[in-house]
């Protein structure tokens, strides 16, 4: 009989064994399953353009060259039309974060600068010059850097910057929202983000 009873715990303890290790693999299944499921979602944003825009602009050039003692002068001009079109990203493959699978956190440790690409087009019109003052390569090349470089200042003073940064969050906000679904924990800057509209505060 005792050995009969025996053989009964026995039995019970095997079952509860086999139980208890069988849902802990179960456990880290599902935890390995929702880790790489978050990986996943950012890898698969890693480029992601947030805002396009079209400007235009118009430059008048002109240059004057004096010779003999400012007796002669020669003068060239030019009107000068840009097209361009401006294009702001976030390269996310580059955002530094960690996946904590034991407290199931995700922190994003930082997130890279936005990346500003502007391509004009130059159109040149009401070209005139002088025989001793004529347009060489290198005129319409210094022409061309100072318009790029006018028109990058002007467009990182625009809204099109500020729109940038309302569409990235409006991305990691989705990212809340999938490791909120999977019951993980969303940290930036070691501050935890508990509801979506914790977004609208975060610095960038």
């Amino acid at each position: 009989m005792k050995k009969f009873f025996l053989g009964v715990i026995i039995a019970i303890l095997v079952a509860i064994g086999y139980n208890y290790f069988n849902n802990r693999l179960a456990e880290r299944e599902s935890l390995e399953a929702s880790s790489s499921l978050i990986e996943k979602e950012i890898r698969k944003v890693s480029k992601l353009i947030v805002s396009e825009g079209s400007y235009a602009q118009i430059y008048n050039y002109k240059n004057t060259e004096s010779f003999l003692f400012d007796v002669l002068s020669a003068r060239k001009k030019a009107l000068i039309v840009v097209n361009a079109e401006a294009t702001v990203s976030y390269d996310l493959s580059n955002m530094q974060y960690e996946i904590d699978e034991e407290n199931k956190t995700v922190q994003i440790i930082s997130i890279p600068e936005p990346e500003l690409k502007i391509t004009p087009d130059f159109e040149f019109y009401d070209v005139t010059q002088d025989y001793l003052n004529q347009f060489k390569a290198e005129d319409y090349n210094s022409i061309k850097q100072k318009i790029n470089k006018n028109l990058r200042a002007k467009i990182e003073k625009s809204t099109l910057m500020k729109n940038a940064e309302n569409r990235l969050i409006s991305e990691l906000q989705k990212l809340f929202i999938l490791t909120n679904s999977q019951g993980w924990t969303l940290l930036y800057k070691q501050e935890k983000l508990q509801q979506s509209e914790d977004f609208q505060r975060v610095k960038l």
